[in-house]
Order: C-alpha cells, then structure tokens, then sequence
C-alpha cells in the first residue's frame, strides 16, 4: 500500500481574533520527505495540529482523496495520519516490544500484551529493525537514551500503519551520531509513505530535506529545494531579520 499526498488548500486556523495559519496553500507528493521551517510562531506546529484535528481549522486538507477538516483526531489517525511531539509519548514504564505492542494493538487483551511471547508479529518486527532497536526490544522504554525513544515514537506509528508522518522537531536534543541516523531513518520510511518534518536545525535540515516550505506570520513565505529556499531573498531577509531581534534581546 502506497501513501496518498498531502493537498491544503487556504487552510486558515484562527485564536480569539489571532490568525495564527492565514491561508496557506501545501501539497506534498507521496515520497516526499517536506521540511518545514519558519521562525517561531510562524505557524508551523498550528499547521501540524488543523491536519491532525487537535484544532479548528477552515479551508481544505486532503490527503489522498480522503477530506480531514472537520473528522475527530482518532478517525484521522484511523485513517493513516500519524504525528511525533517534541516530547515522545511512550510507555516508559514497559518494554520496547511492549510499547510496539499496544500501539498496534493486533486484538490482544491486555495480559497477552504484557507478557513475553515467543513470536513476535510482522509488522512490529519491520518496525524493530526499522528503528533500529530489536536488540533492544525488552529494554525498558523509560531507561531508553533521548533519540532511541524518538525512534521508539516513530515505530510505534509505522505498527499503526501511518502512511503520513508529521514529526515535530524529531532530533532536537540529539547527538550528531543520533542525528545522522535519523535522517537515515526517514529516508526509509519516506519509501511508501508522505512524511513532513517542523524542524529548527539547519545542518540536518540541508543534509536530508528533499524539498523545504518556509513559513512566516502563518503565510508560506518561500517554497523549494533546499537551495532554493537558501537563495530566496525573501527568507534571507525574515531569518537575518529574527537573528538580529535575537541579538539584540541577549544584549538588553
């Protein structure tokens, strides 16, 4: 089963009179790893939340041939839609494999969840060598290093079948190592399925990024390859612009 695209069309999500996205128009091909970028508050994680359902939104989000605006979170995510947060949402109280477990959920009452089985089903053996964790899968999720429950959030959505990631700053707080062996990680899993990444870092940004959309003030300010999007005056402007700001914050 391959995944179907993204298509957001006017997508506008507004807080007490705020317009937090304000029109914004996105298409992500299936295969895609899409970055999203911006400064904050430039709408990144409001844009993640209206696909997702945790807001209210107007305008169009389509993916594949399937309407979202207006369906409950849990009917999104049945429908294939999966999304990281900047803290994992794990188990940590569990082990790897059992945390894979009840995300997939498989029928399992909650006794034959817990207690060590001797086979391990399919699709939760993909999703342990895909994380690269199956030497790792009685390890308690809590005693996990930071990237290795980062992983841990990605596979539990790979159980659930998602065919679109959205992941939320996915490798903040991770060492190079960790990093390098992120990207590799979604170049993967970007095989057969639509994944869009909000994300601050620059360097992992320019080493795995295969197209970039800039957002800015809950507009789409600029939109491209990775060089593209460097090269954009538009973008030069907006990011020197907050670095500056920044810089003179730290000196006040």
């Amino acid at each position: 089963m391959t995944a179907g695209g993204l298509s957001i069309r006017g997508l506008r999500v507004v807080f007490d009179g705020f317009v937090a996205v304000d029109g914004v128009d996105l298409d992500v091909a299936p295969g895609d790893i899409r970055f999203l970028i911006g400064p904050n508050g430039a709408g990144k994680t409001t844009l993640v939340d209206a696909v997702t359902g945790l807001v209210k939104a107007s305008g169009s989000v389509r993916f594949g041939e399937t309407e979202l605006l207006g369906r409950d979170v849990h009917r999104i995510a049945r429908l294939g839609v999966g999304r990281t947060f900047q803290t994992a949402a794990l188990f940590e109280e569990l082990t790897v494999l059992q945390n894979l477990d009840i995300a997939a959920g498989a029928g399992r009452g909650p006794w034959t969840m817990l207690r060590t089985r001797r086979a391990v089903p399919d699709d939760v053996a993909f999703a342990l060598e895909a994380i690269g964790l199956a030497g790792r899968r009685d390890t308690l999720a809590g005693t996990l290093a930071h990237g290795q429950k980062q992983w841990l959030e990605i596979g539990m959505l790979l159980v659930q079948n998602a065919r679109l990631l959205l992941l939320d700053e996915p490798v903040a707080g991770m060492s190079h190592e960790e990093r390098e062996a992120t990207g590799e990680l979604l170049g993967k899993i970007a095989a057969d399925r639509t994944v869009v990444v909000i994300e601050h870092d620059m360097d992992f940004l320019r080493r795995f990024a295969r197209t970039v959309t800039v957002l800015h003030a809950g507009k789409v300010l600029s939109e491209g390859t990775v060089a593209q999007v460097q090269a954009d005056p538009k973008v030069q402007e907006v990011y020197l612009g907050h670095a500056a700001a920044e810089s003179e914050a730290v000196e006040a």
